[in-house]
């Protein structure tokens, strides 16, 4: 199983999720490649950032080298299952596949699988099979902000503020990874 986890710009939220997701996976012997990507090319080849990392590094998470990347047809393509981190995300990646004939079907919201919130979890995500642009897609055909934020399905963005932001992120990732893994396991 491939996983690809997408954010914007590949620094903070998604390799914060990429990193915990496959220790969640590797602890519960559950094998699957994951990866992440951002929507936008603006951090291309900068490495996580080092707020997310000294987040992570504290909650005994190895941090490997890496750099940010803008996401692919071929990422969409390869992958078995794509977590977007905010509604924005979801709906670009959608546009991406269907400009190239790619099912959306594989495309979740990470806060589909996040136990912690009001939202719950059940297999497949919140929004079953097709996730969240299969349930909401008649809903948003007027909306041409792909940025738009859908509030309490997005991961929060930390970028903007503090180090304490970096420390709720973390706490929303591991939950949500906790939920991936249980519907995989």
């Amino acid at each position: 199983m491939r996983i690809l986890i997408v954010c914007t710009g590949n620094i903070c939220r998604s390799p914060m999720g990429e990193i915990v997701l496959r220790e969640k996976l590797a602890q519960a012997g559950i094998s699957a490649e994951v990866d992440s990507v951002g929507v936008s090319s603006e951090e291309h080849g900068r490495g996580v950032d080092t707020r997310a990392a000294r987040v992570l590094r504290e909650a005994g998470y190895d941090v490997p080298r890496r750099s940010a990347r803008k996401v692919t047809s071929q990422d969409l393509e390869d992958s078995d299952l794509v977590l977007a981190m905010t509604v924005g995300h979801a709906k670009q990646l959608g546009a991406l596949a269907e400009r190239h004939g790619i099912s959306t079907d594989k495309i979740h919201l990470w806060r589909e699988y996040d136990s912690s919130s009001s939202l719950g979890v059940a297999p497949g995500g919140v929004f079953g099979e097709g996730g969240y642009l299969a349930t909401k897609k008649s809903e948003d055909r007027g909306h041409s902000n792909l940025y738009m934020s859908d509030g309490e399905w997005d991961v929060p963005d930390p970028w903007y503020g503090g180090q304490e932001g970096f420390y709720d992120t973390l706490a929303v990732v591991e939950s949500g990874a906790e939920g991936i893994v249980a519907t995989l396991d």
